[in-house]
């Protein structure tokens, strides 16, 4: 029996792993539960998720990836050692090759930092690809023409921007703005307004619930519960779409900037092609509501999202892997 190749989408918030010839066979959120009296690890993935916020003193939720980078080496290393073994795909002949994405900034300390992780959790030889490069294959564009196609890639930690011709990243940018802070604007917002404190998992449902960032995009309410910062007891109040657009205000427009950052760099050959074709969003945040109208309205070129924005790198993986023999090992 030999061994499979996989790809690993590496994402600060979910871990997508692609089997070459399965299609996605695992994405779970990159979260590790430690006690912190032993430093034994209790819970990976889902089920660890499921106790942020919720644990005693001793045990902690640990996000080992931050920003779309390494933040904590061990505990990434026994992520990907329990997901690459939960999968049992390892042969007896053989390791698995690994490809992994990385954001387009990325240092080659922080490229160092995955490589060794994913070679200590089981791989045998690990390719580095860049995400936006992966997220544009994953969602059907055809990148390796002699012509432009630009990406935003929202994911967890990092939105990554590009424009690709040729198989290539002709210009590009990365920012620490993405669906963790869209989380964290709510979450100051709430505090800030209400004195309300609320966790992270609050957070989120808000922004996916009744989330927005089109003036007057969504008309919708819900009933957030949390803790009353004056009084110490739980509170519920409601919150509606309109507040949550004003929250996201100031992150959104980082995002927009970094996409006019990239077009201004663009070759006017490459940029006529852009207007032809659209720009395509990818990651988890391209389902945040109306972004696609916020970004066509600023940037002025025609905005799509992806059929399945949040596994375009875990596919754009799969694809890459079927030719990897073919592809210039660049980051290798």
């Amino acid at each position: 029996m030999f061994s499979r190749d996989i790809g690993i989408d590496l994402g600060t918030a979910n871990v997508l792993i692609h089997l070459k010839g399965k299609g996605i066979v695992l994405n779970e959120p990159s979260v590790v539960a430690l006690d912190q009296k032993t430093n034994e690890v209790l819970a990976v993935g889902e089920e660890a998720r499921k106790m942020v916020g919720r644990t005693p003193g001793n045990i902690v939720a640990i996000r080992p990836l931050k920003d779309g980078v390494i933040a904590d080496f061990d505990m990434t290393e026994s992520m990907l050692r329990y997901f690459i073994n939960k999968l049992n795909i390892k042969g007896f002949m053989s390791k698995p090759r690994i490809l992994i994405c990385c954001p387009t900034n990325i240092t080659s300390v922080e490229q160092k930092a995955i490589r060794e992780a994913a070679e200590k959790s089981g791989g045998r030889n690990v390719f580095l690809e860049e995400e936006p490069k992966v997220s544009a294959i994953g969602a059907g564009m055809d990148i390796f023409q002699p012509s432009g196609n630009m990406v935003i890639d929202i994911g967890g930690g990092t939105t990554d921007v590009a424009v690709l011709s040729m198989g290539d990243i002709v210009t590009s940018e990365s920012i620490k703005v993405a669906g963790d802070l869209f989380d964290h604007d709510i979450f100051q917002y709430i505090k800030k307004k209400y004195k309300l404190l609320i966790g992270e998992r609050t957070a989120e449902n808000i922004k996916i619930t009744i989330g927005t960032v089109y003036p007057e995009g969504r008309n919708e309410s819900m009933e957030i519960r949390g803790r009353d910062l004056v009084t110490g007891l739980p509170r519920t109040l409601e919150v509606h779409s309109h507040e949550i657009e004003q929250a996201l205000q100031e992150s959104v427009s980082l995002i927009i900037q970094s996409a006019k950052n990239v077009l201004e760099k663009t070759p006017p050959e490459l940029s006529a092609d852009i207007i032809d074709r659209g720009v395509m969003v990818t990651g988890g945040g391209a389902l945040l509501h109306g972004l696609d109208r916020l970004l066509a309205e600023e940037i002025k070129v025609p905005v799509f999202i992806a059929e399945n924005p949040m596994n375009c790198v875990a596919v754009g993986t799969g694809i890459i892997l079927e030719n990897i023999d073919r592809t210039p090992k660049r980051m290798k």
